[in-house]
Formats: structure tokens, C-alpha cells, sequence
């Protein structure tokens, strides 16, 4: 078993400013622990809050930046504390990497609530340095922020898991939203909405197909062709959206960008959940009559805790089941943020970072 000693120096791909053109970066690794794991990075995941992140929308970003939360890797060094964990064996990181421990939500297990929690890059570590994301050659996390990866999935397939796949996993488990005889949709069929759609068509349920409501002609083509089980209704179609009204227990609701709710409202039936999970910086609104005559709710769910991750890899695992991404190499990063920001992938980008020459300038 290794041990972590002394300063680290790695190279990753960095935002400089709002523009958000990343590029090559050599930077020194937060301070190591005797909890810490030294990675190194195989694949990482693109996700749109990387996107609001690295292009300043949420006025809060520090550069230089390097994103990256959807981390596969394999474990080369541990603290001399590190149990959980040993060296060669396949690991994955997500968007949290320290909370507080003390509080509620952390002790209840849902250490994503935690008011002290500690984001994977754009923060503070607790040795005062900025923790840097999985867009480079190595990573030091907390063991407790570290799960294993099951034998037998494939790490590629694994890295949109850690952020997408657990967002939609999370509310569903905490919801009871997997009770047989449900009927819910999923509304946007991008990164996130396409693991809904992976979890419910596996899930064994009394209803199996899943509702998407998305707003483009070639989304409703793709998901016939390629997602089994699937029903893609045009929320610009309002016949069709008359079709599914007072029909859903519950809808998810990944779309990033703002977008009117009244119309997804329509769609619940009495005491249905409308569950926002797109990191949107604009308000949003609704007339409250859409809420009260059907006693509807509004909420929110925020990725999934480390527990959840494990259940939720194991549930894929044995459901079989595998995200649908596209592989880029890191010189094609800038490219693959701009095909993002337009919609334009099916349906996660997957960078494959230990495959890349992360210090060549394009």
C-alpha cells in the first residue's frame, strides 16, 4: 500500500476567464492527508453546470478554473489512514469533495445538503488551497468522497454516472417515485434526461414507458430510434400535450436553461411533483392557480449522496444498463463545450483523459 508525502504537481485544462476557452495548465495539488486518495485520471464526463461554471453565469467562478466532477480513475497512492480503498483498483469521484460532518445532512447521509460542503474545483479547500476538477492528469480526494467502481462495468460508460446518473436516481429513491403503478415523464432528453430514461426502462416497473416531453423533431427521432420504451411528446405541440394532460404523478425536470413551468404543470395529476434539477440562473415563474387546484409540488433535487451513488451503481450494474456517450480526446474539449452549449450530443460527452496529451497547445 502507498502513501501520499510531499507537494504534487500535475497538468490539467483550464478556463482562464468567462470565456470559458480552456487550455493547457501545470498547477500543484491542494495539501495531502492521511485520508487522501491519489488518482489518476482515466475518463471524466462533461456536464452543463461545467458549462455555467466556466463561463461565469452564476457570477461566482475563480480562474484559473479547471472543471471536470464526473471522475473514473485508478487509485496509485493512499493516506495512511485510507481503508477503503486500495492501490490498482478502479475509482470514482463526483462534484462534492468535503462537507462538514457535523451537520443533519451529514449525518443523515445526504452530505450534498451539507452548508459547508466542498465542490470539486471553483472552492476552498480546508488547507485554504483551490481544489482543481477531473479535466487533468491526477486528483487528491477525501476517501469518504470516493466510491469503488463494480467489476464489470465499463469505467467509460461509468463516468456520466457520478453526477447525471445520481441526479436522477437520488429524487426517485427519495420520492418513492419507484412504486409500481406510477406514471412520470422527463422533460429534456439531454445528459441527464437520457439516464431517466435508462433508469425507468429497467427499473421493472407496472409502467414501463417512459413520457419524455422535449422541444425538438430530432430528439423525438433519436429517442424512437435509439431508446427503447420511450415516448417523446413536442411540448410545442399542444395537441399532443393535450393528449398527456392531468396524466403524470411526477415529472423531472432537467432542462438548464429557463423555461416556462405552467406548461409541464398541466401535464400532473392531483398532488403531482414537478422536480427541478436544472442549474438555471434566471427565475423562474408560474401563476399559483396551476399549484393550488391540483395541489401540486415544486421542488428540487441536488445530485445524490455517496450512499446513493453505491446503490445506484450497483442498481446499474444489475440492471444491466449503460450510459449512451460520445468519446473526445482533451484537444477537442473547447469543441465538445461549444457542441454542448447547442444541444449538439447523444448524450454525454466522456473526455478520455489518461488517453490525451494534456500539455500540447492547440
Amino acid at each position: 500500500m502507498g502513501s501520499i508525502e510531499g507537494e504534487r504537481t500535475t497538468v490539467g485544462w483550464a478556463a482562464r476567464d468567462p470565456t470559458g476557452i480552456l487550455s493547457p495548465y501545470t498547477f500543484n495539488l491542494r495539501n495531502t492527508g492521511p485520508d487522501d486518495v491519489y488518482i489518476k485520471v482515466h475518463y471524466c464526463g462533461i456536464c452543463h453546470s461545467d458549462l455555467h461554471q466556466i463561463k461565469n453565469d452564476l457570477g461566482m467562478s475563480n480562474y484559473p478554473m479547471v472543471p471536470g466532477h464526473e471522475v473514473v480513475g485508478e487509485v496509485i497512492e493512499v493516506g495512511s489512514n485510507v481503508t477503503k480503498f486500495k492501490v490498482g483498483e478502479v475509482v470514482g469521484a463526483g462534484l462534492i469533495v468535503g462537507s462538514c460532518r457535523n451537520c443533519r445532512a451529514c449525518k443523515s447521509d445526504i452530505e450534498q445538503y451539507c452548508g459547508k460542503k466542498i465542490w470539486n474545483y471553483n472552492d476552498v479547500y480546508t488547507d485554504g488551497k483551490p481544489p482543481q476538477g477531473g479535466f487533468a492528469e491526477t486528483m487528491i480526494v477525501d476517501q469518504n468522497f470516493v466510491v469503488k467502481i463494480p467489476e464489470g462495468m465499463s469505467p467509460e460508460q461509468v463516468a456520466p454516472l457520478l453526477c447525471a446518473g445520481v441526479t436522477v436516481y437520488s429524487p426517485l429513491s427519495h420520492f418513492g417515485l419507484r412504486d409500481s403503478g406510477l406514471r412520470g415523464g422527463i422533460l429534456g432528453l439531454g445528459g441527464v434526461g437520457h439516464m431517466g430514461v435508462k433508469d425507468r426502462g429497467r427499473a421493472d416497473w407496472k409502467h414501463p414507458v417512459c413520457q419524455v416531453i422535449g422541444s425538438s423533431e430530432k430528439r423525438k427521432k433519436e429517442a424512437r430510434e435509439t431508446l427503447e420504451q420511450t415516448i417523446m411528446w413536442l411540448s410545442s405541440d399542444e395537441t399532443q400535450m393535450q393528449k398527456i394532460a392531468d396524466s403524470l404523478d411526477y415529472i423531472i425536470d432537467t432542462v438548464p436553461v429557463g423555461h416556462p413551468l405552467e406548461p409541464n404543470l398541466s401535464l400532473l395529476k392531483i398532488d403531482g411533483k414537478l422536480i427541478l434539477m436544472g442549474v438555471i440562473n434566471t427565475p423562474l415563474q408560474f401563476v399559483s392557480p396551476m399549484v393550488m387546484l391540483g395541489r401540486k409540488t415544486i421542488t428540487g433535487s441536488f445530485i445524490g449522496s455517496i450512499k446513493e451513488t453505491e446503490e445506484m451503481l450497483e442498481f446499474w450494474k444489475e440492471k444491466g444498463l449503460s450510459s449512451m456517450i460520445e468519446m473526445v480526446k482533451m484537444d477537442y474539449i473547447n469543441k465538445a463545450l461549444e457542441r454542448l452549449e447547442k444541444n449538439d450530443v447523444r448524450y454525454r460527452f466522456v473526455v478520455d483523459v489518461a488517453g490525451s496529451k494534456l500539455d500540447d497547445h492547440q
